[in-house]
């Protein structure tokens, strides 16, 4: 591992990234770590495990969770309220390594949790960052739920999205050069789709002036027949600009029917930088 010239660098990991080793390893390249636990893994210095040790803390604070809808799942938007407990913990080294290795490694465990009767989202996160208040607590749980806009960003540069995988280019030169082209796409992208619900968000933020123009002039081609197909966000914001690029993607403009996604906004990208290129012809 090696952090260039970064001046921190954290690695984060969901729950498959749960094992001892880069405890260690992390610490030598004076990095940090943040992984969702999935082990309950045994303590060195108490009777209890991880798990149980951590949930019988006192709770440092509550705080509201939006949770965003998953069709895979089934599962709409909500709203959830969160308990947050936190404590340092000494993890005890698993039998199967050898000595050298440390017979124990200090982190931070954050636990957020639903309260009962609720269907739990329940995150257990261990850390090399410090933790010794509530807002340090918060901090660490933003920065996990900041993984899943990574895999976003993944997913969109993959197969769902602009399919780069699918390249031929042998060159790793070339390689970098088609991922570094795709990424500022594949940012685009994503922005368009956390932007959905951001009317107080400019468009600025991922279109430039001329681009606004263009959206403001074709704005009213692309409204359908009926009050439900109409553009009910703030002119130039950004939820306003998502719906345009939505509807030119092919997406019906019914907000009871499914958001639009990578590949209706991959499509409506598509289109609207052909008809930018046509509208700056025209302007000259």
């Amino acid at each position: 591992m090696t952090l260039g010239e970064a001046e921190q660098v954290t690695y984060r990991g969901d729950s498959e990234s749960d094992i001892y080793e880069p405890w260690v390893l992390i610490r030598q390249a004076s990095g940090h770590l943040l992984i969702r636990a999935c082990r309950d893994r045994l303590l060195s210095d108490q009777d209890v495990t991880l798990f149980s040790y951590l949930s019988s803390q006192p709770s440092a604070g509550q705080y509201r969770l939006d949770i965003p809808a998953d069709p895979k799942i089934n599962r709409i938007d909500r709203s959830a309220k969160m308990t947050v407990r936190f404590t340092p913990v000494s993890l005890k080294r698993p039998n199967r390594l050898k000595d050298d290795y440390p017979e124990q490694v200090e982190v931070q465990a954050v636990e957020v949790a639903p309260p009962n009767g609720q269907k739990p989202v329940h995150w257990r996160l261990l850390t090399t960052h410090r933790v010794r208040t509530y807002q340090q607590a918060l901090q660490i749980i933003q920065w996990y739920r900041w993984r899943r806009h990574i895999e976003q960003l993944f997913a969109i540069l993959k197969q769902r999205g602009l399919d780069i995988e699918a390249s031929e280019n042998e060159s790793i030169l070339a390689i970098q050069k088609l991922s570094l082209l795709a990424l500022s796409v594949a940012l685009q992208i994503l922005q368009l789709i956390l932007g959905r619900k951001q009317p107080r968000t400019p468009a600025s933020l991922a279109f430039d002036i001329d681009q606004k123009r263009c959206l403001k002039q074709i704005s009213s081609t692309v409204n359908g027949a009926t009050p439900k197909q109409q553009n009910p966000h703030p002119t130039a914001s950004l939820a306003w600009a998502v719906w345009i690029i939505a509807r030119l993607g092919g997406w019906s403009g019914y907000q009871s029917q499914r958001p639009p996604g990578i590949v209706t906004f991959r499509r409506g990208l598509h289109v609207f930088q052909g008809m930018f290129a046509g509208w700056q012809l025209a302007q000259l």
